[in-house]
């Protein structure tokens, strides 16, 4: 059985490349690496995306709570040994549900694991699934190469 570790906010930059305003994950509080982990996102109303997302009545745009869980999934990725130091490419979402609003203020927990594999191609596609106040906010499953 592989540890469960944690991850600072600075540990979370050391491994993938995004940086504010396009970094979506603030920790992660379970993390297997190469298997799974579960992070956490704070919504900060002062954003701009609410600007005009929708003036009077903000929400987070879906395209967020899909990068986001492609960015918890790079972190699961990039911490297996043959991607280390590779670059994380979307390649794709398939399956994505929007279940609940995420609203500015809100904390997003950030649930992927790893599914299926094609090492000999560098292709992994894992199940995401987003949660606000315990309630399941988005699911999808995110295939990303390591180039």
């Amino acid at each position: 059985m592989s540890e469960v570790k944690t991850l600072s906010h600075e540990q979370v930059m050391e491994i993938i490349p995004h940086r504010d305003p396009m970094l979506l994950i603030d920790e992660a509080t379970e993390f297997v690496p190469g298997e799974r982990i579960v992070a956490k996102f704070y919504v900060d109303p002062a954003r701009e995306i609410f600007k005009g997302h929708f003036p009077g009545d903000p929400v987070l745009p879906g395209v967020y709570s899909v990068e986001a869980g492609a960015q918890a999934t790079d972190l699961v990725l990039m911490t297996k040994p043959a991607y280390i130091g590779k670059t994380p490419l979307f390649l794709g979402i398939n399956n994505v549900r929007f279940r609940k609003k995420i609203l500015p203020g809100d904390t997003l927990e950030i649930h992927s694991e790893l599914a299926s594999e094609r090492p000999e191609k560098a292709i992994a596609t894992c199940k995401c699934a987003i949660y606000v106040g315990g309630d399941l906010a988005v699911e999808s499953e995110v295939t990303i190469a390591m180039r």
